[in-house]
């Protein structure tokens, strides 16, 4: 190469580097992150194996810890809360559900945060197989089972969810809709809690992810009559959809989800979104979070806030059509 060429060259590059180093936010972006990552998760059970199975994949790439804390009270809103007063600098991030950033809004008074005001959605790593499980000596075996007896005893099946403003709350909702079905919710503050009272038989069914209740299923204590997502989950395959075993229903979104404080550059949140998908895709990681029934199905930031836009407005329109008012 003419050296005459090769200065006008290296001209170029420094020309092209500087320019992107005067972008706001690209000076930060080079050092980030510059000290641990405090992650905050508003949901438990399943959420805490994803996000810590990411984690640590991404310390590694980043150069920093990621710090895990569990603020799941109040159907998420809690941990949601504490992120969006957080300072816009990507060192604190919220790893949430759609219940939290999207159906709570419509089920609860008084929300604290607003999700495309207060937050950037950062990353879709994809979502947790829901279901109906019933306890061991409830007299169903199948869903079909479980609504027939539901009908003959108006008011007095109760059913439990991870919280009132879930995507599980209004799933049950729909579903005592569709099927002219007179059900009591009852709402917990954790996956763990819904555990115990349905082996306990306090409420003999529960609507929630395979994840919380695997090792009651395993151990016989418990039977999954419905998938409640779009699809069969792979490992359960002769168990059907609410769907199929209900005409009618279009069962909410369940997917989980990285977030950051509105306000953070957007070249950190490129570098962190990428980051996120790199460790989702891994196919030892997507094996380990299929075995505990979570499918990886990522999404980054711009497509994942216009799909956000989506089902704020088709979920207004099933509540708006349902006549759900807030509790």
């Amino acid at each position: 190469m003419p050296p005459k060429t090769g200065r006008v060259i290296r001209g170029l590059r420094a020309g092209v580097a500087a320019v992107i180093l005067s972008l706001p936010g690209a000076g930060m972006a080079q050092s980030y992150p510059s000290k641990p990552i405090r992650l905050i998760l508003s949901i438990s059970g399943a959420g805490d194996l994803t996000a810590r199975s990411l984690g640590d994949r991404m310390s590694q790439n980043l150069g920093q810890p990621f710090l895990v804390e569990i603020q799941s009270g109040a159907g998420g809103a809690q941990g949601a809360t504490a992120v969006a007063r957080a300072a816009p600098d990507g060192q604190t991030l919220l790893f949430s559900s759609t219940s939290a950033m999207i159906m709570r809004q419509f089920l609860v008074k008084d929300m604290p945060y607003d999700t495309l005001r207060d937050f950037i959605p950062v990353a879709r790593v994809g979502e947790a197989i829901a279901a109906v499980i019933v306890s061991a000596d409830f007299p169903a075996n199948t869903f079909a089972e479980l609504i027939d007896y539901a009908k003959r005893n108006p008011g007095k099946v109760s059913y439990s969810t991870t919280g009132i403003g879930t995507t599980h709350h209004l799933s049950g909702y729909m579903i005592g809709e569709i099927s002219n079905v007179s059900w009591v919710h009852v709402p917990y503050k954790s996956g763990p809690q819904a555990v115990q009272d349905l082996l306990g038989g306090r409420t003999p069914v529960s609507i929630g992810t395979i994840g919380t209740f695997k090792g009651m299923v395993q151990a016989g204590k418990a039977r999954v009559v419905a998938i409640n997502n779009t699809d069969r989950f792979s490992e359960m395959p002769g168990v059907p959809t609410v769907g199929e075993a209900l005409p009618g229903y279009d069962r909410p979104q369940g997917w989980m989800a990285y977030f950051s404080p509105a306000g953070v550059p957007m070249p950190v949140i490129k570098r962190v979104e990428g980051e996120i998908i790199k460790a989702a895709n891994e196919p030892a990681i997507k094996a380990k979070l299929l075995a505990a029934g979570i499918v990886v199905e990522t999404l980054g930031s711009e497509g994942f806030t216009a799909s956000i836009r989506r089902e704020i407005a088709a979920t207004a329109r099933i509540v708006k059509a349902a006549g759900i008012q807030p509790e």
